[in-house]
């Protein structure tokens, strides 16, 4: 339990330097203050780099699970412990630094990999939270009891599911636009097209679907508190 204080201050540190970042795009593509529809004026270059940002982000994560744990399940914990973190502490830069969000309702763009994530800054904050409540628990339970927990096909089964139903939330609208503009063929590509940037400077969300977010988070937390009582059952 004693990695989680260093994996807590380094994580705090990249949310901050991540505010810091985006606190620069912001001055320069919303010097009035983000809000959809997007800029459609940001230069191609900054979008790819972007991505690339991204990337590094996940891997420098990745890495603090890596580097933390000898077993996957141990190194996937401290990943999303440190996604968790990471991300909270995102928006208390924003906040500190520019006092946005106005409220945890208001919408955000999240991520861009594989396609634009949008929402309400509450959701990612609510799967940051759940990250947070499992990884701790989870290592609590190894490390206090000796219990290695371990999961059925079932379990696991309702974890990817409900995954896939937080991420279809999260990127419904953006598929939307990109099937419907014919945009498929183009994917790969589809940060350089003028085009597609064309349609998303007309995009502004509208409504977030929260029962299957709901759902979806439901769906994970049964999977682990089953998989945490069958284990004690059997112990």
């Amino acid at each position: 339990m004693k990695k989680f204080i260093p994996i807590t201050v380094f994580t705090i540190a990249m949310g901050f330097l991540e505010a810091a970042v985006v606190v620069y795009l912001r001055q320069i593509y919303y010097p009035a203050g983000f809000s959809f529809p997007l800029n459609p004026y940001m230069p191609q270059n900054i979008l790819l780099i972007e991505l690339l940002r991204e990337i590094c982000t996940i891997v420098m994560l990745a890495c603090v699970g890596i580097l933390a744990a000898e077993n996957f399940i141990k190194k996937l914990c401290y990943f999303l412990f440190a996604f968790g973190v990471w991300d909270i502490f995102y928006y208390v830069g924003l906040k500190i630094f520019l006092n946005w969000p106005q409220s945890l309702l208001t919408w955000d763009l999240l991520f861009l990999i594989p396609l634009p994530w949008v929402g309400p800054v509450l959701a990612p904050v609510i799967c940051s939270l759940t990250m947070i409540f499992l990884a701790v628990n989870r290592i609590f339970v190894d490390e206090k009891y000796g219990m290695l927990l371990k999961g059925k096909f079932i379990d696991w089964l309702l974890v990817v599911l409900g995954s896939l139903l937080i991420y279809a939330t999260f990127t419904v609208d953006f598929t939307k636009l990109i099937i419907a503009g014919g945009f498929i063929t183009k994917f790969s590509t589809l940060a350089t097209d003028p085009e597609f940037a064309k349609t998303v400077s007309l995009y502004k969300p509208e409504k977030f679907f929260w029962f299957p977010f709901i759902m979806g988070e439901l769906l994970i937390l049964i999977s682990f508190f089953k998989v945490l009582y069958e284990n004690r059952k059997a112990k």
